[in-house]
């Protein structure tokens, strides 16, 4: 048997699984750089990296047709590291940062059941074919790079939060990526403007807040994407169609 091939005949170092791997590099060595390092700012250029690693890894298995389950459940495992443990390790850190009122430093590691929500969010999308068009819940990239943008900010801009309010954003955050609500995701139906009104516009908004307020941006647009996305799901619920009939 090759030893670069699996005994189920598939190939183990493909290019898009070279990919992969190096999201879940990127992700292993960010949470290093939190915790051994102490570098919240490291920690998040390299979620940054592995986000890059985690776009392109299916986009080059579709147009190589190297695309499989192998490569799906690869990319759960990769996405655990970088978008589940990588944000919770940047928030452990930043909670012993954190001044407190009632919350001792070693309550810290509440905030891991972070990455538990993320695992389960990403269980739940592999097993869920409705999720193609739209997301059910926080997507783990868009949690992840909420939770990590506010240890970047805590260094480069001298951001200041309760070690309560660092908790009780893990968890809200986390309940969002399991919750029922409808996302839309980032993926057009063609290139015209019909179809894609909201894609557009929150593309052109994103950009202009990072324009005008740099990192402090990435909070408020993952923020706004929630937002947005739950405004939309409400108003198209069939129970409210059904009360505008009447």
């Amino acid at each position: 048997m090759n030893f670069f091939t699996s005994p189920m005949k598939a190939k183990l170092f493909t290019i898009p699984n070279l990919l992969t791997l190096a999201n879940l590099l990127c992700g292993a060595t960010g949470a290093v750089a939190a915790l051994q390092w102490g570098d919240l700012t490291l920690a998040f250029v390299l979620m940054i990296a592995a986000a890059g690693f985690d776009f392109f890894d299916g986009l080059v298995a579709r147009l190589l047709g190297q695309d499989g389950t192998l490569g799906v459940q690869l990319d759960s495992l990769a996405d655990d590291i970088s978008f589940g443990f990588l944000p919770a390790a940047v928030l452990f850190v930043l909670f012993g940062r954190m001044p407190g009122t009632w919350l001792p430093e070693s309550a810290g590691v509440a905030v891991l059941l972070f990455a538990a929500f993320a695992a389960l969010r990403l269980a739940k999308f592999n097993v869920d074919d409705s999720q193609h068009a739209e997301f059910c819940g926080l997507p783990s990239p868009a949690a992840a790079l909420f939770c990590a943008s506010l240890g970047l900010l805590s260094e480069r801009c001298g951001l200041v939060l309760p070690r309560e309010a660092v908790l009780l954003i893990a968890l809200a955050v986390g309940v969002l990526m399991v919750s029922p609500v409808r996302m839309f995701a980032l993926k057009f139906h063609g290139y015209g403007w019909k179809g894609n009104e909201v894609r557009y516009s929150f593309l052109v908004l994103g950009a202009g807040l990072l324009v005008a307020l740099r990192w402090w941006a990435v909070p408020l647009i993952v923020a706004l994407y929630v937002v947005v996305s739950t405004a939309m799901w409400i108003a198209c619920r069939p129970e409210n169609h059904r009360q505008t009939d009447k």
